[in-house]
């Protein structure tokens, strides 16, 4: 006798509950372990404080504002790129 199509349903959900709880329950276990073991690195090893670097000036040939003519200068070349990409 072949099982019925109700039977054939039921009998897959209880597959999918067996089986959504089993990974369920890894994930949990492995968030579980994740956590442990960043809390006993955390008490092995604490994080040291690292000694704040000044930060360096900036190099002579670098420009602080932007210059008028080198923003003229790249608007032209987009410009000019994009027109030529039209056609």
């Amino acid at each position: 006798m072949e099982p019925s199509v109700p039977e054939l349903l039921a009998e897959g959900v209880k597959l999918m509950a067996v089986g959504m709880t089993i990974v369920f329950g890894f994930l949990l276990l492995l968030v579980g372990i994740l956590l442990g073991m960043s809390r006993l690195i955390s008490r092995l090893a604490p994080e040291q404080a690292v000694p704040e670097r000044p930060a360096p000036p900036n190099p002579p040939g670098l420009a602080t504002e932007a210059d008028p003519r080198l923003a003229a200068a790249i608007t032209a070349a987009v410009s000019y790129y994009r027109r030529s990409r039209r056609s």
